[in-house]
């Protein structure tokens, strides 16, 4: 993973909450929750920190539902290259002959 040069969003996220509880499921952060956070710890986000931390919790749920797929690669894993793939194809070919 690559370092994260604004950890203090991040940790921002996590106290809020990555995402919200909506009727038959979860749903991204709404701007009612992110203000709601606000008032009651008395930190005031910048415009573009709010409309950031909601970005976040719309792509973390996006993931999670792709995740939800056999198929789906992890997040941080790089596009296989062809190379890799013929490495692995005749390490398996070698293995089941």
């Amino acid at each position: 993973m690559p370092t994260n040069p604004a950890p203090h969003i991040i940790n921002r996220l996590l106290e809020i909450g990555l995402t919200e509880a909506a009727g038959m499921g979860a749903a991204p952060l709404s701007w009612v929750a992110i203000n709601a956070w606000q008032q009651a710890t008395g930190v005031r986000l910048l415009p573009w920190e709010a409309r950031l931390l909601r970005k976040l919790s719309v792509e973390y749920l996006a993931e999670s539902r792709r995740a939800e797929a056999e198929t789906c690669p992890p997040p941080w894993r790089m596009v296989v290259t062809a190379r890799e793939r013929d490495v692995e194809e005749r390490r398996l070919r070698a293995l089941l002959g």
